[in-house]
């Protein structure tokens, strides 16, 4: 025990493997953010958590099943020559899924539910924790699989699993907070969503879009917005304070 406590390799991999997790979390984070804007605000934290716990079970219940992901990558069927495999099916579903989300989302944001722009229907406590824990799986079904790769070490893999929900559970307040205090902002954050869904697609038909590409795309989009919410933040202290 102290010897595997003591072995650099052991930290090294659970380093690169909790920063993996938590790169690619943010997508989960976004989507956390969304889902859990549909609840009443004192319900919003508790759905989070209890979602990203539950989340956690089902990765690590996952994650021990090193068979299943193991077959996960090998064709189930073929269509006209093209291989589909469980992964397929998973990624697929669920970025069929991310990009009827955003694009509900947004036209309810615009039009609004009953005609009014802004007016959305409240989602149910279960639902929303359903969502949270069924997507996570999706997000972290591509990690999980590269973990495997990356090292046999399981009690690593579940750390590293373990270190990333935390970070999440710790920046998902925060983070939800900021996105629904602004509505640009949330549109920014849905169009995200449409375009993660896009890649998992995209994903399931053979074809990989590098994630550094949609991750520049969001991190320019944020940029700019950022840079909108400066001079506007700058605006009204001029206005309050009676500045020219």
């Amino acid at each position: 025990m102290i010897e595997f406590l003591l072995d650099p390799q052991t930290w090294m991999a659970l380093f690169t493997l909790t920063v993996l997790e938590i790169v690619l979390g943010i997508d989960n984070l976004v989507f956390l953010a969304i889902v859990s804007g549909r609840l009443p605000p004192h319900q919003q934290a508790s759905a989070r958590r209890i979602g990203l716990t539950a989340a956690l079970v089902l990765r690590v219940g996952l994650l021990l099943t090193l068979t299943w992901i193991a077959q996960a990558t090998t064709p189930i069927f073929t269509v006209a020559d093209f291989a589909v495999s469980w992964r397929d099916v998973i990624l697929g579903v669920g970025g069929l899924y991310l990009v009827y989300k955003g694009v509900m989302e947004i036209h309810e944001a615009v039009e609004g539910a009953g005609g009014e722009p802004g007016a959305k229907p409240a989602a149910s406590y279960a639902s929303v924790i359903t969502q949270i824990m069924i997507l996570d799986l999706v997000f972290s079904l591509d990690s999980i699989i590269t973990a495997v790769g990356m090292t046999s070490n399981r009690p690593v893999m579940v750390a590293a699993i373990v270190i990333a929900i935390l970070v999440m559970m710790f920046a998902a307040g925060s983070v939800s907070g900021f996105i629904n205090k602004h509505p640009t902002v949330k549109m920014l954050a849905l169009a995200f969503l449409i375009l993660v869904g896009t890649a998992l697609i995209a994903d399931a038909a053979h074809f990989h879009i590098p994630r550094e590409y949609l991750y520049f795309a969001i991190a320019f989009s944020i940029g700019v917005e950022a840079l909108n919410l400066w001079q506007k933040a700058r605006a009204e202290r001029k206005a309050a304070s009676g500045t020219p």
